[in-house]
């Protein structure tokens, strides 16, 4: 960046696009050079080139750094390798000016001059199939788990894997979570519908071909999508797929029954065929002792190796969950307990939720199990108002939300209450029901960290100032929901530890 006075152009006001034909357009040292035409000599698999920067691994940033993976295909040809992997290395070290970037940096109070940044080459963990190459899994584990059901605890921890690429788990793709101490409990495989709705379609590979690299501001730009049909004549599909049978309406683990493949990694989780769930859990115990804090790691693995050969797990990434506004520990004993208008010992989710003014509850002495399919419509309606004005809310009501027996809640989809960034379960004096957890509701939940409480104020379990509400004017009524506006946004805080 010195040598070709980059620094100018890079922290001016040029496009993306701009910044990178000029990175693209300066020679790198002849010395590091002559270092990569030994790295193309011995590494004969694709190439990550990616950023291990200051920055980087002082901020907890979710899933993804804040700058640019290329993946370089490997080609026989060592001088056009050559070119590839300089052309990755010097966009790696333009996207540090991209906007994107740069307005990270403004909100984390950085400053770019104090950016240090090395770049790191490590061989793809995977397998060639035809023109795509991809491991058989990927994935991201966490040292705490703001979610935990059942018997799971908040410290035993909580991994995402998917087939094929992480970019689908970066981006949010539908991908399987378990918890490394229970592998064999997965919720989204609880019900067979769940698993045919919740369970992976697409994955990512990729493309071989080394025209299919060409230097883009998108990092992306030599992935490819695929159909998770399209995997089936793969050879290391068969480590992660089940099958449905419409006929007994069941799943069975494996191949080799006619029906619906599911990418279920039963295989692997249930029957133990690669000790998956205790390498992430081994990982996670020694990665979080020796930072001293929870910690995120990324991994991927190959099964797909010759006969007689060790199977390949590859540990990418390790970085602290910093301890932020998100995860710094909260004076609970100086919380005036009567000053709360909710308060709840037994939570779900993590961290502060700001900006959120509205909060909806269904009226106690309106409240009749009889009518929960009309209460739904009416959520529904008052939803699509936050909905058009782009507004979150509060939601509290009796019973389970999203219970599939109306008499036992509001039997209400996800998509009617989608605004909703807290959802409160309060039990009543003659309508006492046990939290709904483990439904396909709690699987939203988790995917869109939604806060969750459970109240049961005539036990003292929890509290709830009614009186309160009811004291303040009504934004808006149905006949069994009122909705309350504040003029100040309401301070929510929930710790998952």
């Amino acid at each position: 960046i010195e040598a070709n006075n980059l620094f100018k152009i890079g922290v001016s006001d040029a496009s993306d696009e701009v910044i990178l034909k000029n990175f693209l357009n300066a020679p790198l040292p002849e010395q590091l050079i002559a270092d990569l035409e030994v790295v193309v000599d011995v590494i004969k698999s694709p190439i990550a080139v990616r950023s291990s920067s200051k920055l980087e691994d002082s901020h907890y940033q979710p899933f993804a750094g804040i700058y640019s993976t290329y993946m370089v295909p490997s080609v026989p040809d060592k001088s056009l390798m050559l070119d590839l992997l300089q052309q990755a290395i010097k966009s790696v070290y333009a996207s540090v000016f991209f906007k994107a970037s740069k307005a990270y940096m403004v909100a984390t109070s950085n400053v770019i001059d104090e950016e240090r940044m090395g770049i790191i080459l490590q061989e793809i963990c995977g397998t060639q199939h035809g023109n795509i190459f991809h491991p058989t899994l990927s994935g991201v584990a966490r040292s705490i788990n703001f979610y935990p059901i059942g018997s799971e605890k908040p410290e035993h921890g909580i991994a995402t894997v998917g087939y094929g690429l992480g970019k689908l788990i970066v981006d949010g793709g539908v991908s399987l979570r378990f918890s490394p101490e229970f592998p064999k409990k997965v919720l989204q495989l609880s019900q067979p519908d769940m698993a045919l709705k919740q369970t992976q379609k697409v994955f990512y590979a990729l493309d071989m071909n080394p025209e299919s690299f060409k230097p883009s501001i998108d990092d992306g730009v030599n992935l490819i999508k695929l159909d998770i049909s399209e995997a089936f004549n793969l050879t290391d599909f068969p480590f992660v797929v089940s099958t449905y049978d419409y006929q007994s309406q069941t799943i069975r683990d494996g191949m080799q029954s006619d029906g619906k493949k599911l990418v279920t990694f039963s295989n692997i989780l249930k029957h133990n065929q690669f000790p998956l769930a205790e390498i992430v859990k081994d990982l996670l115990e020694v990665g979080q002792k020796e930072m001293n804090c929870p910690v995120e790691i990324e991994f991927a693995a190959n099964l797909n190796t010759p006969v007689g050969s060790p199977k390949i797990f590859n540990f990418l990434q390790i970085r602290p969950i910093v301890e932020n506004e998100q995860t710094d520990d909260f004076p609970w004993d100086e919380v005036d307990k009567s000053e709360c208008i909710l308060y709840s010992d037994s939570a779900l989710g993590h961290g502060q939720l700001e900006n959120i003014r509205d909060f909806v509850y269904v009226m106690p002495r309106k409240f009749n199990p009889a009518h929960t399919q009309q209460m739904a419509l009416e959520v529904e309606k008052i939803n699509t108002i936050y909905q058009e004005e782009k507004r979150n809310y509060v939601l509290v009501g009796p019973g389970r939300w999203g219970s599939s027996d109306p008499w036992l809640g509001i039997p209400i989809k996800w998509s009617q209450i989608s605004e909703a960034r807290v959802i409160v379960e309060s039990g009543l004096e003659n309508f006492r029901i046990d939290p709904s957890q483990g439904t396909h509701f709690f699987q939203n939940l988790t995917s869109f960290r939604v806060g969750y409480l459970t109240i049961n104020p005539f036990m003292d379990d929890g509290l709830f100032d009614l009186e309160y509400v009811r004291s303040l004017p009504t934004y808006y009524e149905t006949e069994h929901v009122r909705c309350v506006r504040f003029k100040e946004p309401l301070f929510i805080h929930i710790d998952g530890k």
